[in-house]
């Protein structure tokens, strides 16, 4: 500031590049201190920021920041720099399903325990984010749970003994010969030469792998070999299951032009044509007849496989799916309840192109770490959720719902309340609503108030949950003075905003998400400076403007 009546000194030590001092003795000049400097020094005069919050007034009130686990166990300049600054650590990703959760289903969570004794040798409390998400996955072992198994159950008549029969639908039979094109193998010959088969079908018993049922098979394939007139299998081939007529399935292009050539795999004949009913897909040993589509000739038949997929159904999913939600939720909060009072339960249910409606994965590509477990049960996995969070917790825990743009589009912000409600309807109790604000310099400050006044009308807790603000997409190279000072002026607005519109009793806390500028190799807004320090711990105007923010409105 300048005519501050702070000045700089120099005298003969600031020339001391100057051959000799004592020829310049009596040289001493003043300056006004440059304006940037004085800005930083009362910046860097302030206290931390947890001490300008009066606890009298806002009983219960967290400042809280998201850190990594490693920076903080570690005992890094951010250990230090949580300390003095917070009442509460989040940590971003390492209570999370995809942190813990072995390729077992088994849950390593010793990291998760020093984070928590660390935490508490300082007095820091820690708040668990979080347990039911999309995103941050073990997703290959969800997925493995619910994926049947795959395979294929083939017949070749290889362990059979020349010259076994095998009775066809008439009263002839099938019997197993050489290979007649000199293979060594074992083929089933239908009908002779002499006595060709006369609208009749070798029957061929099948039995599954345990656990396998009929209903699980996609298709047959089998190998041909034609003797006698060509195009003998231009009428088709024919497959069916004992007790029921043969359907009549078309054969490729060509096949059976050529006498005496194996159609090696030529011939695929979907299940689903049996039209089977509800008992024949239960069926793990069955009998099927197939043959040429007119019955009649002499042929051989090798390599009959049946493929299978034990696709599980929606039930099964549901059932297993739960009993892992019920596995991760039970251990991590029964490993946690010593020093972990609060829990983002659910986190960002509710769809951005339809805000009343939950997320979902169907249609999508989904990413390696993301498991959707609303589609597997159904809207009720809140309730579930929880449930088992308050079963294992503690009874005075606070369970909160979580998620994003609820500023930016107040029908999410509806959406997610009204999911709030439903949840209660079905006997579980949500405590509060975090709303995650990763917002930027241009957010409107109407749509801003109007959020908080939604969530202060819900009578639940309120919490924003990962506040950190941009500068409208410029990164940390092209940002300016001007711009940083908006910055500040949208964390003063946010903060007292939230203490105006939002009733001391229903204040949970407020967490920065990223205190310091987001490093240009980030995972998280690379590049952009979005904190209240920056990369180099140096405090911001942002840091400036949360300390009079919480100053004045916390009582102070």
């Amino acid at each position: 500031m300048l005519g501050s009546g702070k000045k700089i000194l120099a005298g003969c030590a600031g020339l001391a590049m100057l051959a000799s001092c004592a020829k310049f003795s009596q040289l001493t000049y003043e300056a006004d201190m440059p304006e940037t400097i004085l800005v930083q020094q009362s910046i860097d005069s302030l206290a931390g920021l947890k001490s300008y919050i009066n606890p009298g007034s806002n009983p219960g009130f967290k400042l809280g920041v998201g850190v990594s686990l490693d920076n903080y166990v570690n005992k890094t300049v951010m250990y230090r720099l949580v300390n003095s600054n917070f009442d509460e650590l989040v940590p971003g990703y390492e209570l999370k399903h995809g942190a813990v959760v072995q390729a077992d289903g088994s849950l390593n969570l010793t990291k998760v325990i020093k984070l928590l004794q660390t935490a508490k040798d300082a007095g820091m409390q820690v708040y668990g984010h979080t347990l039911t998400w999309h995103a941050n996955q073990n997703a290959t072992y969800l997925n493995g749970l619910i994926t049947g198994a795959s395979g294929t159950t083939a017949i070749d008549f290889e362990k059979d003994d020349i010259g076994r029969t095998y009775p066809m639908t008439g009263n002839s039979t099938a019997a197993v010969v050489l290979d007649p094109k000199g293979s060594g193998g074992k083929v089933l010959n239908v009908g002779t030469a002499a006595t060709p088969a006369n609208q009749s079908f070798p029957k061929i018993p099948v039995t599954l792998p345990a656990g396998i049922k009929l209903g699980n098979c996609q298709s047959v394939t089998l190998d041909f070999l034609a003797t006698g007139s060509t195009g003998l299998f231009g009428s088709g081939v024919r497959l069916g299951l004992e007790g029921t007529s043969p359907t009549v399935y078309s054969t490729p292009s060509g096949f059976g032009a050529t006498d005496n050539v194996w159609a090696v795999g030529k011939i695929v004949l979907p299940i689903a044509n049996l039209n089977l009913t509800a008992a024949q897909k239960e069926l793990n040993s069955f009998t099927l007849f197939l043959g040429s589509g007119t019955g009649s000739g002499n042929y051989y038949i090798d390599n009959i496989v049946l493929k299978w997929n034990a696709e599980k159904t929606p039930e099964e999913k549901n059932a297993i799916i739960t009993g892992a939600l019920t596995n991760f939720i039970g251990a991590m909060v029964d490993t946690c309840k010593f020093y972990v009072n609060a829990w983002d339960v659910v986190n960002e249910p509710m769809d951005d192109a339809s805000p009343y409606a939950l997320k979902t994965g169907v249609g999508k590509t989904l990413a390696a770490d993301q498991f959707y477990w609303q589609d597997y049960m159904g809207r009720d996995y809140a309730v579930t959720a929880f449930n088992l969070a308050r079963q294992h917790g503690n009874a005075t825990d606070k369970l909160f719902i979580n998620d994003y743009n609820l500023e930016y589009n107040l029908d999410k912000c509806r959406g997610l309340i009204e999911y709030v409600r439903y949840i209660e309807s079905k006997g579980a109790t949500v405590d509060g609503i975090g709303t995650q604000m990763h917002i930027d310099i241009n957010t409107s400050r109407e749509q801003i108030a109007a959020h908080f006044r939604l969530l202060a009308a819900s009578g639940k807790l309120v919490k924003i949950s990962e506040l950190d603000i941009g500068l409208g997409g410029v990164k940390m190279a092209n940002a300016t003075t001007a711009q940083y000072a908006a910055q500040a002026e949208m964390y003063r607005y946010v903060l007292e905003t939230y203490f105006e519109l939002v009733p001391a009793a229903q204040r949970y806390g407020i967490t920065l998400w990223s205190p310091l500028d987001s490093p240009a190799d980030s995972g998280w807004r690379p590049g952009e400076p979005v904190g209240v320090w920056t990369g180099q711990y140096t405090r911001k105007l942002a840091y400036k403007a949360v300390a009079e923010a919480l100053s004045r409105k916390s009582g102070n």
